[in-house]
């Protein structure tokens, strides 16, 4: 235990606190001795990344428990609001075939960063099949990877301007309104403007 936590620059205390709160399988045991492996070591790293997201440890169970099931991540990612993007499960062998030669250390540092990836022992877990199969026909367009990253984190900053104005917009004129009613609308003005703003792009060049 006390290795463990070490490498993955954490304290016993709070290894044990994990332990307790079933973010992390048991050990193997032989008599008195418990071994871990990288499989936990994965599950700590995953673990410290959900939380600099801002996820809660309350969530982050929730997830560690449908890992362990075999369950739909999809039902417990973003802590149990309703989700469009479906999670997928790849080994690295497989996401090395998404994008030939761009799964380098530093892009996949950058990608559970932004956490678009977790991982879960001996597999990886992209958070959208849609941003993934994306990225991938942008790195086929020669797009490479790490600028596809990087404009996916400018992107965002852009993503959670708007969301914030459309959900202000609600609370304000409408707040008995089912918020799912109005991700539909959102996502056609958001669309519609992009198309035209890139319309005009392509006009002026």
């Amino acid at each position: 235990m006390e290795e463990l936590a070490e490498t993955a620059g954490i304290t016993v205390r709070t290894l044990r606190f994990y332990r307790e709160r079933g973010l992390i399988p048991p050990p193997r045991r032989e008599g008195r001795i418990a071994w871990y492996d990288t499989h936990h070591l994965s599950r700590l790293r995953t673990i410290s990344a959900l939380l600099e997201r801002g996820h809660t440890l309350n969530g982050i169970a929730d997830l560690a428990t449908a890992f362990d099931s075999g369950r739909d991540v999809g039902e417990v990612l973003g802590l149990g609001e309703p989700t469009e993007e479906t999670p997928v499960r790849l080994t690295p062998e497989e996401l090395a075939d998404h994008f030939a030669g761009e799964v380098t250390p530093e892009n996949l540092a950058a990608a559970l960063e932004l956490g678009y990836l977790a991982t879960d022992g001996d597999e990886l877990v992209h958070i959208s099949r849609r941003l993934l199969e994306v990225s991938a026909a942008l790195v086929r367009e020669g797009v490479p990877l790490s600028v596809v990253l990087e404009a996916g984190r400018r992107v965002r900053t852009h993503a959670d301007e708007l969301a914030d104005l459309f959900v202000d917009i609600l609370r304000k004129h409408s707040p008995t309104t089912e918020p799912e009613r109005l991700r539909p609308l959102a996502k056609s003005v958001v669309e519609a403007e992009l198309s035209m703003a890139l319309d005009r792009r392509f006009r002026a060049r």
